[in-house]
């Protein structure tokens, strides 16, 4: 489980906080969502997590461990991150890439077992990149380097994923298909923590969301409690409506024109 508690952090030189007493758990066996306009602080709370922003108070801890006092690798073998942007200092083929997430598992020098090529394969299966192993990273899409991304995450075979807007240049297609494996991730026993713009998926797929406006907590719970219009209004600050998900009944977010409400 990852718990943010009370957590409070600043950028260097800033005259505010980009994120002030921010407290939620993502529990083993849910999807959790972090949720928010642009500067809200979602990917604030991602690097405070891989300690490359400093709490300035409270505390994060992972599986009942305080994150800052943890060392790097094993960290790493609790919490499989993908970042918002990655880029690498010189291209590898895909399996290569991905092997990646087998370090914290064995030394940096050392050479794949079979427990290792296991779960790479495995991996990149889930993550629909199979076909893809021996391309060079530097030839794919922005699609697929997305979904190899997360293969290079599930290689790791921790307890917890967190993704900061893994869906970011997928397709419709590509896009349910992430939600998919993440929910299906989650049913596995894993704690999967997802910041992401794509409020009508969350609301199809997350078990708990978390609002945040201006670097606070403005909501939290269900998509029912979360998704009202009254509540996000407020918080993009543009005229919408809540209807219904004609598929599954979730609450949908539908944009309204600017010189009109309904």
């Amino acid at each position: 489980m990852i718990s943010f508690d009370a957590v409070t952090v600043r950028y260097p030189a800033a005259t505010a906080d980009a994120v002030s007493g921010v407290s939620f758990s993502a529990e083993r066996g849910k999807l959790t969502a972090v949720v928010g306009p642009n500067g809200s602080g979602k990917s604030t709370l991602v690097r405070s997590l891989l300690g490359r922003l400093p709490v300035q108070s409270g505390s994060i801890f992972i599986d009942g461990s305080d994150a800052r006092t943890m060392h790097r690798r094993d960290l790493a073998r609790h919490v499989a991150v993908v970042t918002q942007r990655e880029e690498l200092a010189f291209p590898v083929t895909v399996a290569d890439y991905v092997s990646l997430g087998r370090y914290a598992h064995r030394g940096l020098f050392s050479t794949d077992n079979p427990g290792d090529h296991s779960a790479i394969a495995a991996a990149m299966e889930s993550a629909g990149v199979e076909m893809l192993a021996a391309r060079a990273v530097d030839e794919l899409s922005g699609g697929e380097w997305q979904r190899v991304r997360l293969a290079r995450a599930l290689a790791q075979q921790t307890g917890a994923v967190v993704l900061d807007e893994p869906t970011t240049f997928l397709d419709i297609g590509h896009e349910m298909g992430v939600f998919e494996l993440l929910h299906r991730l989650s049913r596995s026993g894993l704690a999967v923590l997802l910041v992401s713009h794509q409020l009508n998926l969350v609301a199809r797929f997350a078990d708990h969301i978390v609002l945040l406006h201006r670097g606070a907590v403005a909501a939290t719970g269900g998509a029912e409690q979360v998704m009202r219009a009254d509540v996000l209004e407020r918080v993009y600050e543009w005229p919408l409506v809540v209807a219904r998900d004609p598929a599954v009944g979730a609450p949908a977010l539908i944009p309204l024109r600017a010189s009109r409400r309904l």
